[in-house]
């Protein structure tokens, strides 16, 4: 029998036990002191295990975390995440279809391709189909290229759990993919937003969850602050 890879493995067991997210999640009660008179704000988060916050408190995932800090200046009614670990872009593109979504936000993101590099799937496949979501991305923003914004994809060979992995391998991989999404964001005119260096810097035991793949919320803290004052512009 061929042997499953250690990745997949974990993929798919987290794949199975945690739902997809396709929640209205009202901003937590933490925010109830906010004055009501700030401007009203909707977001929407799409992706994969990166954006629903694998391992952590619902919490702790990089997009509550940018709407705390955000709270100053905005009123967050509305957070709606659509992903799912282990999820590619084809992937992610059948689960917006099958909901026959029709919201529209004030700030959608977008953070996905990992598992396109992780499975093999070629660039060129993914540059198609990354460029439908930022497509989808816009039509959700009120056809607004400018209230959408693309995390670039995280380095995972620096975690824990790619002990034994080639890591450069992994690395130039990721890199390519990354080009790919940027090139397309360029010429959408959308914010390109590079996290991957806050995955291969400075790291210690505290920026990964317990899984040793996904990341800790301390991580997630990180790509919220990369994202805030580009996100503040873009509201404003």
């Amino acid at each position: 029998m061929e042997k499953i890879p250690k990745l997949l493995i974990l993929l798919l067991m987290m794949s199975s036990c945690s739902s997809t997210e396709t929640q209205k999640n009202i901003y937590p009660s933490s925010s109830s002191n906010m004055n009501e008179n700030y401007p009203k704000r909707t977001f929407l988060a799409l992706g994969d295990s990166y954006t629903i916050g694998a391992s952590v408190d619902e919490k702790d995932r990089w997009s509550l975390q940018l709407i705390d800090l955000l709270k100053t200046n905005f009123n967050f009614t509305k957070h709606d995440i659509v992903a799912q670990t282990g999820w590619t872009t084809s992937e992610l593109t059948d689960a917006i279809k099958a909901r026959k979504l029709t919201d529209q936000y004030d700030m959608v993101s977008l953070l996905i391709g990992v598992n396109n590099q992780y499975r093999g799937q070629s660039v060129d496949t993914y540059r198609v189909e990354f460029k439908e979501l930022l497509n989808t991305s816009i039509k959700f923003a009120k056809n607004d290229a400018k209230k959408v914004i693309v995390l670039s994809i995280p380095d995972w060979g620096k975690s824990p759990f790619a002990k034994g992995e080639d890591k450069q391998r992994i690395a130039t991989e990721i890199d390519k993919f990354n080009t790919v999404a940027k090139e397309e964001c360029v010429k959408a005119n959308i914010v390109f937003i590079d996290i991957t260096e806050l995955t291969r810097n400075n790291l210690d035991a505290t920026m990964f969850a317990i899984d040793g793949l996904h990341y800790s919320g301390k991580m997630h803290q990180l790509w919220a602050r990369e994202a805030v004052k580009t996100v503040t512009e873009i509201l404003r």
